[in-house]
């Protein structure tokens, strides 16, 4: 599902590793926030999420998810949230090397890290759950606020709007551009820097300056039931059923 790779300054680098698209499913969500809150108990001082080339994560893996009964849809989304708060609550900084495209749940995970690094190129980044028929829950909108502003999160989280790399960089959704065999790397220097300072001043500052984020995802201010009833809606059902049956009806390439 993802491999482990270490990297000076006791970096961790988590590479997903789940083909075709790393989609996430729910074993994949309880491994990596099992992943990501053992790291500092096993003496890593920083933490790079990344994916494949071309590819961050597609998000989540919707066949898994409607083959899955209403038990089963709670408890994927509640692990969903639980890694979602394991990233806001981790002691130690995280950075996304945003490998490719990162729609909806890929683009999530790259929101709750301290920095993004993306491929230049075709490759866009977003929170389209408008489009395919789900709410974006107050606790995700409000990790998009917290990095690219009030109205710009706004203007795209209700169009659900899929972004450019360059317009990713330019609204502040990501940090950084470079080229794609550069993404790994410039995201571990930027760890690297921010290892290098004083650490109990920077990790002290670093707690307080991500206080809201964690805030904001409490397990019990969570919407979770209200969340579900909307995903159950007829009309998000549909749309989530037709994109499945056209994801699944195209070609694989020759």
């Amino acid at each position: 599902m993802f491999d482990t790779v270490a990297h000076p300054h006791d970096i961790t680098e988590i590479r997903l590793n789940r083909p075709p698209v790393n989609a996430l499913d729910t074993a994949l969500l309880v491994a990596l926030r099992e992943a990501v809150a053992a790291a500092p108990a096993n003496g890593r001082r920083g933490l790079l999420l990344s994916g494949a080339p071309g590819l961050f994560s597609a998000g989540v893996d919707l066949p898994a998810l409607l083959a899955l009964d209403r038990d089963g849809v709670r408890t994927f989304w509640r692990e969903f949230f639980a890694l979602c708060e394991t990233l806001a609550r981790s002691p130690i900084p995280l950075a996304a090397a945003v490998t490719g495209h990162a729609p909806a749940g890929g683009a999530v995970l790259a929101l709750f890290c301290d920095y993004r690094v993306m491929a230049e190129g075709p490759y866009r980044i977003g929170l389209n759950e408008v489009q395919v028929g789900l709410i974006v829950p107050q606790c995700i909108q409000h990790a998009l606020r917290r990095v690219v502003g009030t109205y710009r999160a706004e203007r795209l989280l209700v169009a659900g709007a899929m972004v450019t790399s360059d317009q990713a960089l330019a609204c502040g959704f990501v940090d950084e551009l470079t080229a794609a065999e550069q993404v790994t790397t410039r995201a571990l220097h930027w760890l690297g820097e921010l290892l290098a300072l004083p650490s109990q001043a920077m990790l002290a500052t670093r707690a307080l300056a991500r206080a809201d984020l964690v805030a904001a995802m409490d397990p019990a201010a969570l919407p979770l039931d209200d969340f579900l009833d909307a995903y159950y809606q007829p009309q998000a059902q549909a749309v989530l059923h037709q994109l499945v049956e056209k994801l699944t009806s195209k070609k694989p390439p020759a």
